[in-house]
């Protein structure tokens, strides 16, 4: 049974369970929108499902990393080192362990989303869940980079993507940098607590497309050497 799990979760490729991660990650970090949707229209009950389906992904995001830690074959051919593969995959991890601190904090803390920043609040959860999304578009091109021995054509496109990336990771900044100025002007309006927890929830969701962004960096070193 156990070989069949792991010829399952491996297949042919090394890459496959990266990419079976990082989808999981991508779905993770997509409930944040819902979640604040719902935070921002003052629906708790709605949030409290959204905060589940976070827990939901982000433990399976770890069941699948436990597995490719475990069991990845030290023997196994691979054109890049192995705790190279690894430190991707505590990076894409990282994103859904964010992703459900977001949730935890909102949730447990009965947040209250304050209508002057809510759309800049929401602009920025979008930009940083684009920029996961890119990431995990870019670690869908494992495979082909694979076959191509990571040089010529698909190297070049798997490039621009991580290029792309980091122009959506610049953008979340800039988002991040507009709620906080909000907040700011607010901070004499608001309870001091809820000030610093949602200074705090800023941070988070600006910490999603650092992340992400940080994915398609570690990948960019492949394509260097």
């Amino acid at each position: 049974m156990a070989t069949t799990l792991l010829g399952d979760l491996f297949g042919r490729s090394p890459f496959r369970p990266m990419q079976r991660h990082m989808e999981v990650v991508r779905q993770c970090a997509e409930r944040v929108l819902p979640l604040f949707e719902a935070v921002a229209r003052g629906d708790t009950a709605a949030a409290a499902r959204e905060r589940e389906a976070i827990d939901d992904l982000e433990h399976q995001a770890d069941t699948i990393k436990n597995a490719l830690r475990s069991h990845l074959p030290k023997g196994f051919f691979l054109p890049v080192a192995r705790r190279d593969l690894l430190e991707i995959l505590d990076l894409q991890d990282t994103i859904a362990d964010t992703a459900q601190d977001l949730a935890e904090l909102v949730v447990e803390r009965r947040m209250v989303l304050p209508e002057p920043m809510a759309e800049a609040m929401l602009a920025l959860v979008r930009g940083s869940v684009a920029t996961c999304d890119q990431a995990a578009r870019v670690i869908a091109e494992l495979d082909e980079l694979l076959e191509m021995g990571f040089r010529g054509r698909e190297a070049s496109r798997v490039e621009s993507m991580v290029a792309e990336l980091a122009d959506a990771e610049e953008e979340s900044d800039r988002l991040e940098r507009e709620v906080s100025r909000i907040l700011f002007a607010l901070e004499g309006e608001l309870e001091p607590v809820s000030v610093v927890f949602w200074y705090r929830v800023i941070e988070l969701a600006g910490d999603l497309a650092d992340y992400a962004k940080k994915v398609g960096s570690r990948l960019r070193l492949f394509l260097a050497t």
